[in-house]
């Protein structure tokens, strides 16, 4: 039983970066590929980010491509998000999730999520 914790979130100026970490306990996090989600109060959940098992196959949403980077660090068992460029559009609850194979389908686990607010 996988267990994802997510941190990195907080408030921040438009123009300005946060880095969110996605720490995996109760297990390994090589095996499993990560997505991140985010959901804005009013809105649906939106897939921005996800990194396959061998972190040689990336994909971003349009909204984050060119600003946000996932990558992942087996040997710390932490995926990250480094996020750039911010702008309210950005703002949200982000959440990490792992599957089996891609970031297709419904996750096999998802953390509980790190606010992040962009706000002049």
């Amino acid at each position: 039983q996988l267990h994802l914790v997510e941190s990195g979130g907080g408030s921040v100026q438009p123009g300005g970066s946060l880095r969110l970490s996605c720490v995996v306990s109760g297990g390994t996090l090589a095996g499993w590929a990560i997505g991140w989600f985010r959901q804005a109060p009013g809105k649906e959940r939106e897939a921005v980010a996800c990194i396959s098992v061998n972190g040689l196959a990336i994909h971003y949403a349009d909204s984050v491509k060119g600003r946000y980077t996932i990558s992942r660090d087996n040997g710390k068992n932490t995926a990250f998000l480094q996020m750039n460029g911010l702008n309210p559009d950005d703002t949200g609850d982000y959440t990490c999730a792992a599957y089996q194979a891609w970031c297709l389908g419904e996750y096999d686990y998802l953390g509980q999520g790190t606010p992040v607010t962009v706000s002049a």
